[in-house]
């Protein structure tokens, strides 16, 4: 099933330059390793060596953070979006 996943304008490069792109996988993590194939180096951007979520990288099922579902494990179904969002610092 075809998930719909927001980039960021940082990792576009990665992207051929796309907002927008489809991910198949049953959870978060499933789609973030099937980005992977198709546009390499997105996993090691967004994950850690160890698989975590990288500190500053949000990633939202609809409008809810993952780390307050169940992380990269959290499920995903045909009507959700996925949306890679980075942390803004400010001062």
């Amino acid at each position: 099933m075809p998930i719909s996943v927001r980039i960021p304008v940082q990792l576009r490069t990665l992207t051929n330059g796309e907002e927008v792109v489809t991910g198949s996988g049953g959870s978060v993590l499933e789609i973030i390793e099937d980005l992977d194939k198709n546009y390499p180096g997105l996993k090691d951007r967004i994950c850690e060596t160890d698989g975590k979520v990288r500190r500053f990288v949000n990633i939202f099922v609809n409008e809810e953070d993952i780390r307050f579902l169940e992380n990269l494990q959290t499920s995903i179904s045909e009507e959700d979006e996925l949306s890679i969002i980075p942390a803004i610092a400010g001062g």
